[in-house]
This record gives structure tokens, sequence and C-alpha cells, in this order.
């Protein structure tokens, strides 16, 4: 009795010993590799640019040292992005040196990376139109000052052409790009186009195409908004070119600015957010004058293996060689690349008999095989792409302002303060409709909900409903 004890003691303080050399890994063990981890999220960026004027509409915005929280180092983020204008430049510009600031200021402070990343597809739909009604109120005022000195007929024509002169009336597509390790975020109104590149080949589009001839849910919410669709006719009812918005003759559903325009045409934009293999990838993103010429697989295929700024030149070279300078023509390629010590190459195989892999197969094959497709995968995070403000703007949103030290009561789009007996719920409908949620956040200032029920078709923005 005893000896069995005995033996039994043996066995279990074996088994505890096995355990213990089997599942515990030393400390250095552990940071080495979680240092390992952080240094593969934190890939390198390498871009260039090249860009053909044909009418000096397109702005391109290049920063690579973004913070997320001021005065950190350690939080830095890149943004690309590209504005192609159109009835002028003045949109573009505008937007070129506003949108990042309105896209930062829509999100909470205080919020760690992960809860930033998550919140920041609403902050770009807040930003977007924020630009759009800031742009548009500085052509209202300047339209407001015009009408106070009409004195004559030839003052009225001189101040006509300056308002057209200084593009007040102008409008830019958006391709906006925000790169934070090996999340990628792309927020896009319009026909300019964002595609990544990876090392096995694929090319995955991040924007949608805002062009109406294109677009047929776009036509639908254009129409079901109030607006017209149709070619634009010439003498003897013959009609000619693409499908157009009526007024204005616009051939984009979205964009920023186009004072001119209906307000169905909006400035929300269709946002993607991916997360990169660990081998990382390319960007290219460019305005049409690329995409008319060149389709996504032939822009990535030209240029692969070349470092980035003679990638961007060849882009635009091979488009202009195809279909010649008709248009302005703008390419940034965006390398994100993994630091060069951590580059995944294939463990080396062990020798198997012909036998044993004729009865097995070969299984090592198959494992690195799927290892190598896992590394080269492109992980969808969120997409979205519609224009209602009560579907962008959602209850998330408000649950990160509560979890941050931001006020509840400010404008989810202009960031203005509101007292607690201010503000319309973005759910806000109809008074009998059983969707409407007017107690429910986010909130809206008035001319913000102004805005947004123009853009929704309900009635013209600076109507109030009393």
């Amino acid at each position: 009795m005893e000896g069995e004890r005995r033996r039994q003691f043996s066995r279990h303080r074996h088994d505890r010993e096995n355990y213990h050399e089997a599942d515990l890994v030393p400390l250095a063990a552990l940071i080495s590799r979680e240092m390992k981890v952080d240094r593969m999220e934190r890939l390198q960026i390498r871009s260039g640019f090249a860009a053909q004027s044909k009418k000096g509409e397109d702005f391109l915005f290049m920063k690579e040292d973004c913070q997320r929280v001021a005065g950190s180092t350690s939080s830095t983020f890149s943004s690309f992005a590209i504005f192609d204008g159109h009835n002028g430049s003045a949109a573009a510009m505008f937007s070129k040196e506003n949108l990042l600031s309105h896209i930062m200021g829509a999100i909470p402070q205080g919020l760690g990376r992960d809860e930033w990343l998550k919140s920041l597809p609403r902050a770009l739909v807040a930003g977007f139109v924020k630009t759009d009604k800031e742009f548009q109120r500085r052509g209202s005022l300047l339209i407001f000052c015009m009408s106070l000195f009409i004195i004559c007929f030839w003052v009225r024509i001189f101040l006509l052409y300056f308002c057209s002169f200084v593009g007040e009336t102008s409008g830019t597509t958006a391709t906006f790009v925000i790169i934070d390790r090996r999340i990628v975020t792309v927020a896009s109104v319009g026909d300019s186009r964002c595609i990544l590149d990876t090392e096995d080949g694929g090319v995955t589009l991040l924007t949608v195409d805002h062009r109406l001839e294109e677009n047929a849910e776009e036509r639908q919410r254009v129409t079901a908004s109030g607006g017209e669709v149709g070619r634009l006719s010439i003498l003897g009812g013959r009609e000619i070119g693409p499908l157009r918005c009526w007024p204005g003759g616009l051939c984009l559903s979205r964009s920023i600015g186009d004072m001119d325009v209906g307000e169905y045409i909006v400035p929300v934009p269709y946002v993607k957010q991916v997360k990169l293999p660990s081998a990382g990838g390319r960007l290219i993103i460019a305005s049409d004058g690329v995409w008319d010429a060149l389709s996504s697989e032939t822009a990535a295929k030209c240029c692969r293996g070349l470092p980035a700024e003679l990638a961007a030149k060849l882009v635009v070279k091979e488009a202009l060689r195809t279909r010649g300078l008709r248009d302005d023509t703008t390419c940034i390629v965006v390398d994100i690349i993994p630091p060069e010590n951590l580059s995944l190459s294939p463990s080396p195989q062990r020798k198997k008999s012909k036998l044993k892999s004729l009865f097995f197969g070969n299984h090592s094959s198959r494992k690195l095989a799927k290892r190598l497709a896992a590394l080269n995968m492109v992980e969808e995070l969120f997409e979205e792409g519609s224009a209602k403000l009560a579907e962008r703007l959602g209850n998330e949103a408000v649950a990160l302002q509560r979890g941050s030290s931001s006020c509840l009561f400010v404008c989810a789009i202009c960031q203005v303060n509101l007292a607690p007996s201010e503000g319309f719920s973005v759910h806000a409908g109809a008074i009998f409709s059983t969707s409407s949620k007017p107690w429910e956040g986010p909130f809206l200032c008035s001319t913000c909900r102004d805005k947004k029920d123009a853009m929704e078709g309900k009635r013209p923005s600076g109507v109030k409903v009393v």
C-alpha cells in the first residue's frame, strides 16, 4: 500500500514537472515576442507622387507625421489625399487646407488607439460634411455681400463674374486616406479612386465610383431626393454625353462644394477600413485622369517592383500614353513595408520518403501554403456608403463621447456646444413615424439639421420649421 502511494506521488511530480517545462515561457522570450509583434505593426511608409496639369484643378495632400495625441511621437499616423476640382479650384484648395482638422475635431479626446480607430469612420463623415458646410457658408456670405452692393446692371455683371472667378460655386471630389500601422481607412466622394495592391498580386478597390453613369443606387437616391437625371440635350432633342443631375448638370452624385446644384449632391463619403497583411501593401490613389485611361489591375501591374516615386510617374505616363492629356492627371503611390529584418521566407522543409508522401501527402507544404495565404490576406474591418447621416452617425458615437472627456452636448458635425434644451437628434423624423427616435443622440445644431434635411430631400436648407 505504501509502495503504491509512493509510485502515484512520483508519477504526479513527474507530470507537474513536464507541465511546467511545456507551458512556462521565460520572461525574456515574452518580451522579445511582444517587441517583435510591435515591430511588425510599425510598418515603414514610403510615398511618391506625379502629376500632369491640364486645368490646374487637382490638388494633393501628403503628411506622414500626424499625431493622434498632441505631443506624442508614438501616436503618429499618415494622411494622403487627392482633391479633383471642377468649375474652379477654390473647393479643392479649401478642402486640402481644412479637411484633416475637421476630421480630427470630430474625434472625442482621450481615446486609446483601438477606440480612436473605431471612431474614425464617423469622424470622416462629420469632417467631410463640415468642410462642405463651411465652404458653402463662405460662398453664401460672398453672394449676400454682392446683393448689398448691387448699384447698377454693370456692377452686378462684374460681381457675378468675380464670384465665378474666385470659384465659390466650384466643387471637388475627395479621396482621403489615413494609415495607422496596418490599419488603412479611406473616405471618398466623387470619381477619384484608391486601390490596394498586395504581395500576392491581388488588387482591392477601397473606394466607390459616384458617377451617375456608373452607379444605379446613386441615380435612385438623387431622383428620390427631388433631382432629375438625364443627358445633355441639344437642338433637335438629341441627348449627348454622360448622365447628369439637374439643375446644375453635374455628372457626380457626391462632392464637396457645388453651390449651384441641388443639395441632393451630398458630401457624405463612402468609407472603408481594412487591415493589411503582415507583408504590407501598396496604395495607388489617383484622380479620374488616370482611371479614365487605366483599369485598377493595369495601374497596379504596370508599376510593380518599382519604388513609390518612380511608380507614380510610370502610372501617370501610362495613362497619358493611353488617352493623352485630356484632364488633370494626378497619382500618389504609398508603399507600406514591413521592417526588412522581419521579412518572411519559407522555412526549410525536411526531406520525406516517397512512400510516406504517397500515403500522407505533403502536409508541411499545405501548412506553409495556408500560412502564406493568411499573411497575404486583407481583413475588412468596416464598410459603409449610405448617404443618410442617421445611419452614419449612430449611437456608437454617443457611447464613445460618454467614455471620453468630451461634452455630450455638441453638434456631431460642426462640434459647436449645445445647451441641454438645444440640438436635434439625427434620428428625428416625421412626428408619427415609428422609426423616429428624437430622444437618442448624437445631436445636430439647427444649421446642420437643415443641411441633413436638405440632403435627404425633405426641404431646402434655410427653410425653418415652426
